[in-house]
């Protein structure tokens, strides 16, 4: 019960809530009013980089979400550009995640990061399309154990992000539902797949290292 009301955060989120507890503290000292709006702010920030544990099948014939929040485009796509699978046709999950989701991502399946690759972009509203081509993200490609298959996963930087933070490094081995990192205050992330057969709904609400999204 503890846990569930005291979640542990996320290393990076000490910081953010050292500063709102500061300020919250300072702004006290001379308005209740504004002390108050802060103190609900500072709350706010601590649930935002909540990193609860989670619970994954276990079971690599599935995929499971690698990120809370909203389905928002199921669709065949081109792999990205980024990572020269631009003629490679895969289907696209998108899940975007709002700034009240908790924004740890994990990985869908178990297998070895091959490449990790960063790009720099603008910060557009996360939920638009052309967000996926132009704002900050960070592309992963894992070679399955299951079937040795790729599997892509992009966390896309949103409207208010300013930073992607990646936990997990090239080579690195990893077990389904392991975290690879977050992204910081309002996001996407996308997941490229090939064969397998889709799980999930369009406008469906999933969790992160838990909701089954497809299955081989």
């Amino acid at each position: 019960m503890f846990n569930t009301v005291f979640p542990k955060i996320h290393k990076e989120g000490y910081k953010f809530l050292a500063i709102s507890i500061l300020i919250t503290f300072l702004t006290l000292l001379f308005s209740n009013f504004l002390g108050f709006i802060l103190i609900v702010i500072t709350i706010w920030v601590y649930y935002f980089f909540r990193d609860p544990e989670r619970f994954s099948i276990n079971d690599d014939t599935f995929l499971v979400s690698p990120a809370d929040g909203l389905i928002t485009d199921i669709s065949e796509r081109s792999g990205p550009e980024e990572l020269r699978l631009e003629n490679t046709t895969y289907t696209k999950v998108s899940i975007f995640m709002n700034i009240f989701n908790c924004h740890v991502n994990r990985v869908p399946t178990s297998g070895k990061v091959e490449e990790i690759y960063y790009k720099p972009g603008k910060f557009l509203n996360a939920s638009l399309d052309k967000a996926s081509e132009e704002n900050e993200r960070n592309y992963f490609k894992i070679k399955s154990v299951s079937n040795n298959e790729e599997i892509i996963i992009v966390q896309i930087a949103g409207l208010i992000a300013r930073r992607i933070v990646c936990d997990v490094e090239q080579g690195q081995d990893l077990k389904q539902g392991n975290r690879i990192g977050m992204i910081r205050f309002g996001s996407r992330v996308d997941v490229y797949f090939k064969n397998k057969k889709v799980l999930a709904k369009l406008g469906q609400n999933v969790v992160s290292g838990e909701s089954l999204i497809a299955s081989e």
